[in-house]
Formats: structure tokens, sequence, C-alpha cells
């Protein structure tokens, strides 16, 4: 069986699935040419992550497909159900990737209460000229112990926010449609451990109460945060989100950082991708990262590892 990995797959996944008995084709195909590829060489398996998109009338041209994997956690660029109907397997990693995503998280969060996210723009531009004015405008960052953290969705990366949150001494309020309370663990280096209860709180609690907010939920019908929900947070709040673009209304963000409302934001996702606006790009209140979150070495390593057991259980 011929597996193609179009927008690439872990050495340790190929590995794997050639030890399995299958040839993997580990090249990029354009999607305008993906249709004639896949039937030209009788491709049985597709690997896609979130360049390459797999619509019914791809799954309607490519008789030969039995499996569509999304190396990773979600799915958007998949039309999942058409393909479930039409017999097809359909796999991602969902747990993967879940440790990369939440230190993405914090990864602007620190950033952005020491104001990195501006510092890093304007020192090697005027660190040599303006060192000391540079110094007096980034010297009022604050701390995140002792601060209240707002967890929107409370799944597996949810969980881990949380864990990194506890550890450094923040305050949980987290809020779940699917739970009442979740137990989680903090494993330590030498083996020691500890669990915490965490009861779910609501939402209007959450944009009331929380410091920062963090948004770890797939895309919704509609925004999670929109002008509505920016109004009944407190004054000065940061938000973060690297869940999905969609989930955040751009327009009523920037609005509230001019007018004071949020301080700052950290955006790995952006509703426009791969082309978001530009008045997000030339923001100075925002940290942006390019839809990176579950993009490290361990994470890939994983997901490939994941994808290629399913796909051995499945089709071999």
């Amino acid at each position: 069986m011929k597996i193609l990995a179009n927008d690439g797959l872990s050495k340790s996944g190929i590995d794997a699935l050639e030890k399995g008995g299958f040839e993997v084709l580990n090249v990029k195909v354009a999607q305008n040419q993906l249709e004639n590829y896949i039937n030209e060489h009788n491709i049985d398996a597709l690997i896609v992550k979130s360049l390459t998109e797999v619509r019914d009338d791809l799954i309607d041209e490519c008789p030969s497909l039995k499996l569509i994997a999304f190396a990773g956690v979600g799915m958007d660029t998949i039309d999942v159900d058409y393909a479930i109907d039409k017999g097809l397997h359909v796999i991602n990693a969902p747990e993967a990737s879940t440790v990369s995503v939440a230190e993405m998280v914090f990864a602007h969060l620190f950033g952005m209460v020491r104001f990195l996210h501006s510092a890093n723009r304007e020192m090697p531009l005027e660190g040599d000229s303006r060192f000391r004015e540079l110094k007096k405008a980034y010297s009022e960052g604050t701390e995140l112990r002792g601060k209240k953290l707002g967890i929107i969705g409370f799944g597996s990366i949810g969980q881990e926010v949380a864990k990194i949150a506890i550890g450094i001494g923040m305050e949980i309020i987290a809020i779940d449609e699917k739970i009442e309370s979740e137990s989680i663990t903090l494993n330590f280096f030498n083996g020691q451990k500890i669990n915490f209860n965490i009861d779910m709180s609501t939402k209007q609690e959450l944009l009331k109460e929380a410091d920062f907010i963090t948004i770890n939920i797939p895309e919704q019908d509609g925004y999670v945060i929109d002008a509505k929900e920016i109004e009944e947070m407190k004054d000065g709040v940061g938000i973060i989100n690297t869940s999905r673009g969609s989930n955040l209304n751009e327009v009523a963000l920037i609005t509230a950082i001019e007018n004071g409302k949020i301080q700052f934001a950290g955006l790995d996702v952006f509703e426009n991708e791969p082309n978001p606006e530009i008045q997000l790009l030339m923001n100075p209140d925002l940290s942006l990262s390019p839809h990176i979150g579950a993009g490290t070495l361990e994470a890939e390593e994983r997901v490939g590892l994941e994808i290629a057991k399913q796909i051995i259980e499945l089709l071999r």
C-alpha cells in the first residue's frame, strides 16, 4: 500500500510505516495537483497537516483513498463527516502535541508581561542609541505568580496549561461545557507528584475575574470571544489564542487594545491564515507567531509514531 505524506512526517513515523510494509511517499504536492498525483500513484492513505485541504470534491475524485490522517490535533482542513460517510478512515493524533501547545501559551504569556514582544522589535533598531529610554519603557512589567488565569476549554491542552500555571503559582479559573470537575496530576522530575482538583467556573466569572485568558478549544460555530465578552472582562486583561483564529473576533480585539480595555494579546492562530490582517501584524501590543504551537521536535516524533500506529492497525 502507498501512503502520501503531503505535509511531511517524522522519520520515526516513516520508519514505522515502512517496517509495517507500507511505501511512504514523503513529497509535497501542490493543492491543485493533488488529485492527479493521488490517482496516478494509486495512493491508499493521505497524511496532511493544516497546509493541505481534503474536501469532498477531492474525496470523490480519488477512489483509491482508504484513509486520511491529520498529523496533529485539529482537522479543520478535512471534510471529516463526508469522508466517513464515503467509507474512509479519518484519524489524527489529538494528544501528541498537548505539551507543545501549552508551553506556547506561556511563551507568549511570559513575553507579554515583560514586554519582550515589543522590546525584541526595538532593541535591534534603537538599543545602541536609546538604551536608557527603552530600559525605562519596559521596566514596568508584571509577575505571573498570584495572578488569575482564565482557561476556556479544559481538555488535554487546557489541563496542561493549568499544570504549568499551578507550577508558577497562578490561580486557575476554568470553564468547559462538557465537564464539571477534573483532577489533574503534576509530575515532577524526581518522581514526586501532586493531584489538584479543578472545579469548573462560569463564563461570567472567568471574564470578570481573570487577569489573563487563554483559548484552548476546537473551532466553534461563531466567536468564543467577541465584543460582548471583551466588555465583560476586567480592564488591562491579556488574551492568548493558540486554538483557532475563528474563535476570536480580531476586529473587536484590536478595538479593545486601542481603547485600553485589553493590554496585549498573544496570537498563534489567525482568522485569515495564511494571510493575517496587516492591522494585526503591525500592532505593537500583539505577540505573534505563525501557527507553530504544535511545532516542536518532540511533538513531531509523537505525532509520527501515533499516526503510523493507527495506519498499521487499520490498513495492514
